[in-house]
Order: C-alpha cells, then structure tokens, then sequence
C-alpha cells in the first residue's frame, strides 16, 4: 500500500507491513515506537532500519535521517493504521472471546468446529477452514491481529472463536473490539511475574467485560468462586445453581455428560477425556447453543470431534503403552490432568515435565510435589528456561524429594520415558504442547515435542 493512503504526506513511498516489533521488520515496512509495559520500542528504531524499515511513526523526534511523524496518542493511531491497511474493523466480524488460566485453546477450537463457519485464533495460530497460520502469542500482538482478521474477512468468515490472553487485555491488544459474546473457563494463579498479585491477575481478566456488546452475552463457570461477582452472566458447572447443570458423567470409551437447563436436558458424548474437559466441551457447547445452532445439530457434532492439538492428545505410533501430549504448565492444569489419567486403569503414569524460567517460582514445590505425589515416575526437564538455570528450576520444584528423574535435555528425557515403559503404562508429556520453540536465554530456539516423539519412534 502506498504511505499516502494511510497518512496525510506527499511521500512516494511503498509500505508492505506494519509492525511495533523491530525484529518483525522486513524491507519496506513502517515501524511504529509504541512504548509497552516493560519495553520501549523507541529504543529499537535503530534496529528497525537497519533492519530495513523505510517510515517511522513515533511520539518523540528521532535522530536518525528516515522519513518519520510524531503524533500523540500513538496506541491509537496504531490501530487506526492497521485498519487501513488491513482493510478491517473487527467490529464487522462476530466475536466470540474466551478467557481464563485454564482451557481457552481446547474451548475457542471446540467452538470453532462446532459452528463450522467460523475462525480460530489463539495458541494454535490462525485456523480457516483447514489451513493454519502460526502466530507470535496467544492473542497477537496488535498488527497481526489485524492482518489475521483481514485474512477471516478475505476468506468470507463471518465469525471468529478467540483466545483472550491476560497479557493481551493488559497490553490492551484489544482495544476497540466489540464480543458478542465472552466466557470465562476459570481463574486460577498465573502469570504473577508479569500481574504480581491475584486481584491484579483476576482484574485484567474482568476487563474483557468492557468490551461485550450492549447486547452481548457472558458465560461464566459457576463453580469457580473467583468468578461468582460478574453481574448478569449465565453460569454452567456442577453447582445445582448454576443456569446451565452437569448433573452427570460418565466415562467409558466416549465421555457421556447429562446437562439441564430448566426443562431442557442435553445429553452429550464427546471423546475428549478428563473433568477438565468436560467443563470445556459444556462451556463450548452452551457457547455454540446460544450462539443459535440447535442442540440436536451440536450433539452430532461434538460426538465426532476430534482431540485438540497438543490438549491431551493421544498419540500412536503402534506402541503397546498410551502417549499423552498436554500443553498443561499451570498448577490447576497440571492437577486436572495428573487427577484425570489416575481414574484410569493404567499400570504406571510416566510423568515427563518441568516448569518455565523467568516466571513465577512459587508454584515451582507445588507443581513438583504434585508431578511426585501422583506419578509412579517423575522425570523433570527443561520447559523454556530462559536465562535460569535448568538444574536450579528443577532444585526447587522437587525441594528435598528423592523419588523423581533428572533429565536436562528434554528429547533425551522423553525418549528416556519411551525406553522405560512398559505395556498398559501411559508417559504424560506435559508443558509445551505443540510449541514450536525452546526459550533460551534471549532466544527461541526450533524445538517441538512433538517432532522429538516422532524422531524416536523413526
């Protein structure tokens, strides 16, 4: 796009992307200095050109000899920015937010199959039909999220099912979107290295309430007592007084779970396994069912969808013992997983994790004691240590414990679980999921665990 169509300058200049990110910067594109919470991307501009950016949009005079504007209210003008070349208002999109510490992927992928006509961000990247684009976070950072939106538009999707990050409503990525409909999974303690307190934490979750429709709809989980406070929501759980009642389940080859709401019972078999799933599958159902598709249609539907990528995915490769791939790393996933797999008649959970560097340490004991006190082996690894020490994370998840496995390096850690187990064993591989990188030190390095199980069984 040419720079005139999106500013006010006689400039001839080409612009073939937008970015705040100077390590994003390609040839030709427009950098915009915006300052975040812990970073100010002023002080990359040299970066950018270098880096081969040919405008710059700022709140401050640069020294440097590129075409470049000051305005105030930079944020602003930088999604006005991504509007324009994108060719997109979100707001001409049907919006359907989820957020929470625990199940957001599994639920928003859930709602996307299950409405069909409808797009999936998050996680998992950008999914349209069944092409997927990768993205940089959970929620992208704002010019992308603006150029996957373009591509929904592009593609005739009316609808998108996504992901809401704590840190995107605190970055305020989504400023200027209007849902249709948000949910909340739950609220457990997470993120405390960037939020510092629960309120803070619960707080940023709650924004995502200002931007609902004025006719919009909210659906909260009601057994979680972070979240009884939200006025005028329609709750679901186990909790008799919950609107929307999981009044039974069931687990066999195909979960079964009896739902009610006033006069209506619904009677779901879905084959994702474990409570926690069946608080997402209820969540992605009643989403879809308000939403406006019948229930009739839905129950159908959930019966054939499949695992999620990298959320409790059984993989097989012809091994006599089971593989599960979970990207869980919170204390409340990891515990729902670990709770789920020993209501099955396994002969050993194999139990292969570790937890981040750089983030919060106090649930380092918790979720070592945990992995130890409900594995029949642990064995600790690398999860993205960044500039920590592996062996040190590891020191503090298992504090004076002597019942567990170290491995540092996580492919030789998990072909270990491999070589050790045995028939009607099951190895939890836990922390990453489909990740497509290893965090460390100042970068991210190619690593998938995923590729590193097939790599073994090659």
């Amino acid at each position: 796009m040419k720079l005139d169509k999106l500013i006010n300058t006689n400039l001839d200049i080409d612009i073939k992307g937008i970015t705040d990110d100077s390590r994003l910067v390609q040839e030709g594109y427009l950098f915009v200095a915006t300052k975040g919470y812990n970073v100010d991307h002023y002080d990359y501009v040299e970066d950018a050109i270098n880096n081969g950016c040919n405008f710059i949009v700022c709140d401050r005079e640069i020294k440097y000899n590129i075409p470049h504007i000051i305005v105030d209210n930079l944020d602003e003008y930088y999604r006005e920015l991504c509007k324009k070349f994108y060719n997109i208002d979100p707001n001409e999109l049907r919006l359907i937010g989820v957020t929470g510490t625990d199940g957001k992927t599994t639920t928003t992928t859930l709602v996307k199959e299950l409405l069909k006509d409808c797009a999936y961000l998050g996680t998992n990247g950008l999914t349209i039909g069944d092409k997927t684009i990768s993205t940089s976070n959970t929620t992208p950072c704002i010019s992308e999220l603006y150029r996957d939106l373009g591509l929904v538009k592009e593609n005739r999707i009316n609808t998108v099912s996504m992901e809401v990050s704590s840190e995107a409503l605190l970055h305020k990525r989504v400023e200027g979107f209007s849902f249709d409909i948000v949910a909340f999974t739950n609220v457990t303690g997470d993120h405390l290295n960037v939020h510092k307190t629960f309120k803070n934490y619960l707080d940023c979750k709650l924004q995502l309430l200002s931007y609902l429709k004025t006719d919009g709809l909210v659906i909260v989980n009601g057994d979680d007592p972070s979240l009884k406070d939200i006025k005028n929501a329609i709750t679901f759980g186990f909790n008799k007084d919950n609107d929307y009642v999981i009044e039974e389940v069931k687990y066999n080859k195909l979960t079964k779970i009896t739902i009610t709401n006033k006069n209506n019972k619904y009677i779901l078999e879905s084959p994702l396994k474990g409570k926690y799933n069946v608080y997402n599958m209820s969540l992605a159902f009643i989403i879809c069912l308000l939403y406006g598709v019948d229930s009739d249609t839905l129950i159908k539907r959930i019966k054939k969808i499949k695992p999620i990528s990298g959320r409790c995915e059984f993989l097989d490769f012809g091994q006599d013992y089971d593989i599960v791939l979970d990207y869980a790393h919170t204390i409340n996933g990891i515990k729902s997983i670990l709770e789920a797999f020993k209501d099955y008649n396994y002969n050993r959970i194999i139990t292969v994790t570790g937890c981040a560097g750089g983030r919060e340490k106090e649930k380092r004991p918790i979720i070592g004691k945990m992995v130890i006190d409900n594995s029949n082996i642990a064995i600790f690894t690398m999860d993205d240590p960044r500039k920590e020490s592996v062996d040190e994370i590891i020191d503090q998840m298992v504090g004076e414990e002597k019942d567990y496995i170290r491995i540092i390096d996580r492919e030789e850690a998990i072909h270990y679980a491999f070589d050790i187990a045995n028939q009607n064993d099951v190895v939890l591989i836990l922390g990453k999921g489909r990740d497509n990188y290893m965090a460390i030190g100042d970068t991210k390095i190619e690593y998938n665990d995923y590729e590193t199980i097939c790599k073994y069984f090659e």
